[in-house]
């Protein structure tokens, strides 16, 4: 089976919002996240160049949040990913500047984005971001 490593960011705004993406192809809403396919970027720097590309904005990181682990389909072929989220603060941009890979964007009150996340697994590593977020502030 092959594998996929991926990286990207839970980003709150000043007022505690999040920053939740739907993908424009399977219109699954979660957090802009990408593969790490530039071999001299950290998995930080990875994660941040996707919350610019998907999210539209430049984000600091605080801390990482965790793992979610999953198989997929892509042309007949499984893959087993593993993405790396970490907790970010936004910094500066706007949501609008998103690329094509997203669909629907907007920072969501964290209860909201808890009903609107597609996968379970988002829905634990909000939660965890929210706890994360609350002991280092």
């Amino acid at each position: 089976m092959k594998r996929e490593f991926s990286a990207g960011g839970i980003v709150f705004n000043s007022n505690r919002q999040v920053l939740v993406t739907q993908h424009s192809q399977n219109k699954h809403w979660s957090f802009p996240k990408g593969l790490l396919d530039h071999p001299e970027q950290t998995t930080e720097e990875s994660a941040l160049r996707e919350v610019k590309e998907e999210g539209g904005v430049e984000a600091e990181i605080i801390g990482k949040v965790g793992y979610s682990k999953y198989v997929y389909t892509f042309k007949g072929e499984k893959i087993f990913k593993v993405v790396t989220y970490f907790l970010m603060k936004y910094v500066s941009g706007d949501i609008k500047d998103h690329d094509w890979e997203v669909s629907a964007i907007g920072w969501f009150e964290p209860e909201e984005a808890l009903k609107k996340l597609t996968f379970n697994q988002d829905k634990e590593l909000l939660k965890k971001a929210i706890e994360v977020m609350e002991v280092s502030s």
